[in-house]
């Protein structure tokens, strides 16, 4: 299904660079705002202060195009905003549970069941190219998650045991990563189809204001409240919603109605690359050398779909 109504002025590629660039700085700032606020009430502050910040140009603008939606677009454009909500509520949860390498490894799956179910759902199968920049990158962001347990010295590569990934805790927040790619795929996927006939403003206000919607109720479900953090929480969670959500999803919904949704789950990728190279510069954390190796894969792989993509 590839139906642009027509061609950008601005190349698709460039934006979903900047947007990477932004989604990237979200890790930054959930680790800071992790320090005093739970993980679900992160989620539901970035989704409803996002969608506070659309309101006024979606209500302004684009209510006659909300209010010709069909029924069948209304069902799709809600189940992508479910989809956006679990996916937050169950990565964001599974750092709880598990270590972020794990949850990076699970989570960054996301590609592989988009290439699954594009040539089904939207009519887009992947060249061979594309296939093998997928997996170049897959295992450059692999080992980017690995490079957090694992170690590279003289005596080869130490990783934990299997049996670390399967078991107790470990497992639950290992299985909420993996429901984290399955609904981000969803989520890519609708914005495909739904991108093709819908306004930038007016898919992501409906999207992200159903998702804030689930989330807040998951929340108030959970018993944690909106209320009562130091200051400092409520400015990285308004960065939250400006800058990895507004800027940075808010482009690659952009970049879907010329690209098609593996290529850009593909580029989400270098979302891990894009925080090593944040956490260098604002944190001084030097990355050790798997994970610059890793990153190097990653954007190699990125780089080789990229050649096979025609916008």
């Amino acid at each position: 299904m590839r139906t642009p109504s027509s061609r950008p002025i601005v190349s698709p590629i460039l934006i979903l660079s900047f947007g990477l660039l932004a989604v990237s700085t979200a890790s930054i700032l959930i680790r800071f705002a992790q320090q005093d606020v739970p993980s679900l009430v992160i989620a539901a502050y970035r989704m409803a202060l996002a969608t506070i910040v659309l309101a006024p140009i979606a209500v302004t603008r684009h209510k006659t195009e909300l209010r010709r939606l069909t029924r069948k677009d209304l069902i799709l454009a809600c189940t992508s905003g479910l989809f956006l909500a679990l996916h937050f509520a169950t990565w964001i949860t599974s750092l709880e549970y598990t270590t972020v390498a794990s949850s990076v490894i699970f989570v960054t799956t996301t590609p592989l069941w988009v290439a699954l179910f594009s040539p089904l759902f939207l009519k887009e199968p992947l060249p061979r190219l594309a296939l093998v920049g997928m997996g170049i990158a897959l295992v450059g962001s692999v080992i980017v998650g690995l490079s957090d347990s694992c170690r590279l010295s003289a005596a080869g590569l130490a990783c934990p045991s299997l049996a670390d990934f399967l078991q107790g805790k470990t497992f639950l927040g290992n299985f909420l990563a993996l429901v984290g790619a399955w609904t981000a795929a969803g989520y890519l996927m609708i914005g495909r189809r739904l991108r093709a006939k819908m306004s930038l403003v007016g898919y992501i206000f409906f999207v992200y204001g159903i998702a804030a919607c689930i989330l807040v109720g998951i929340m108030l479900a959970a018993g944690q409240k909106p209320i009562g953090y130091p200051p400092q929480a409520y400015l990285f969670m308004l960065l939250l919603a400006l800058v990895p959500q507004l800027l940075g999803h808010t482009s690659y919904n952009w970049a879907l109605r010329y690209l098609s949704a593996a290529y850009v789950a593909v580029v989400t990728l270098g979302e891990p690359v894009g925080a090593i190279i944040l956490a260098y510069f604002l944190l001084q954390e030097v990355p050790p050398a798997l994970k610059i190796f890793g990153a190097i894969l990653t954007l190699v792989g990125i780089y080789l779909a990229t050649r096979s993509e025609k916008p």
